[in-house]
């Protein structure tokens, strides 16, 4: 184990190149099922997401939300392309999190933050919730949502390495690290073949 409890080369990646390399070309595209998309939207509600000023993390093109959020939606990703086809946001902002995990915002300044099928790809995982819990108001919720799909060169070596189960743990990890308690995950989605299960874990600042 390393000084931080990781195993050591949990966040290597076999594709350590700069990520803004990989994520020039422009993927107008989903990467989950719709039935997983729908189980997104559907937690989203259920938690009251819309209901305040969102933060999407590492976002694209879509976001998941069944509406535009009543106090707005920042996109923050790495394409600026596909940000601003984003028809849900009112703010696009292009930074690449696993060169700097600091939040370019104010502290207390959201309700809710967001990452989709995306916390795989982060080698700070921990710093950046962490940031995530000083930009949410007291009683935000941030909500991870993740499947069994990624680009595998660019998934960190930790979670290729897990199996669903285990990859629920790490990312519930991620979130205690952070900071945050009472971290509930769960299965979305029915288990069926042929189909993307959607997993999620959320938690609220006090």
């Amino acid at each position: 184990m390393t000084d931080d409890g990781w195993p050591p080369g949990f966040f290597d990646r076999q594709d350590p190149s700069d990520d803004a390399v990989f994520y020039v070309p422009t993927r107008l595209v989903t990467h989950i099922d719709d039935g997983a998309i729908a189980a997104v939207t559907e937690l989203y509600d259920e938690l009251g997401v819309p209901d305040g000023r969102v933060l999407d993390l590492m976002s694209s093109w879509v976001s998941h939300l069944s509406r535009k959020p009543s106090g707005g939606l920042v996109a923050l990703g790495m394409n600026a392309v596909e940000l601003q086809a984003n028809p849900l946001a009112d703010q696009v902002v292009v930074h690449d999190l696993n060169v700097d995990p600091l939040l370019p915002f104010d502290a207390a300044s959201f309700d809710a933050v967001t990452c989709c099928v995306s916390i795989d790809y982060l080698i700070h995982p921990v710093e950046v919730l962490r940031e995530a819990a000083r930009a949410l108001r007291p009683g935000g919720v941030v909500v991870l949502t993740f499947s069994n799909r990624c680009f595998p060169t660019k998934a960190i070596r930790g979670w290729l390495a897990a199996d669903e189960d285990g990859r629920v743990a790490i990312v519930r990890e991620y979130l205690e690290r952070a900071g945050f308690a009472g971290v509930t995950t769960a299965l979305r989605t029915r288990r069926r073949w042929g189909s993307d299960p959607l997993y999620a874990a959320w938690a609220r600042t006090v």
